[in-house]
């Protein structure tokens, strides 16, 4: 999630998104052990899955996603990569399937809050639905659309996203939100991982 490649050297856009799916993919792995965890009838503690869940809906979905679809995906639009039938509807209707497997986990939560049994299976389910969608999709971002995106955008467009992706930081996200999210990580990636 660190932003800086060293003092004073920014990293482009492109590589600001690939930083943050290493911390989405390390969460992957935290939500990865949580499911196993739930489908061996292990007890877990329901505010680790709150917290795995507000990283999820906060940092990879407001923050990461916000930044392409907003952002970096209009803009790669612009300069000839196609919505439709391209890439970028793939990146998109992906979003849209993790979304749901998110909204599912989080009903799952609550039952699982309420006493249901059941609802830590359902969990996990939806959990390790998730966790294959994201992983198959960073993996094509990172190697496919990005690139794509990198050969195609100018270095005006990237100065231009790098601007963009800061006001996202701040008026979206909100400040000492990223810090935040890093906390979040840590910590259950040294309780899970």
């Amino acid at each position: 999630m660190k932003k800086e490649k060293t003092a004073g050297e920014k990293l482009s856009p492109t590589q600001i998104l690939m930083a943050e799916h290493e911390a989405i993919q390390t969460m992957l792995k935290v939500l990865e052990n949580l499911a196993k965890k739930l489908e061996d009838g292990e007890q877990v503690e329901i505010d680790h899955l709150r917290r795995a869940l507000e990283f999820i809906t906060g940092f990879a979905d407001r923050c990461h996603h916000a930044k392409e679809e907003d952002l970096l995906f209009p803009a790669m639009e612009k300069a000839g990569v196609p919505q439709q039938g391209g890439p970028i509807g793939v990146m998109l209707a992906e979003h849209e399937e993790g979304r749901n497997e998110v909204r599912a986990m989080k009903d799952a939560v609550g039952r699982l809050a309420q006493g249901e049994k059941r609802a830590g299976l359902d969990f996990a389910r939806h959990a390790r639905a998730y966790i294959s969608i994201l992983n198959q999709h960073i993996f094509k971002e990172d190697n496919i659309l990005y690139p794509m995106g990198d050969a195609r955008l100018t270095d005006t467009d990237k100065k231009k996203l790098e601007k963009e992706f800061e006001r996202v930081e701040k008026e979206i996200v909100g400040e000492g939100k990223h810090e935040y999210f890093e906390s979040i990580l840590e910590e259950l990636r040294n309780k899970y991982c």
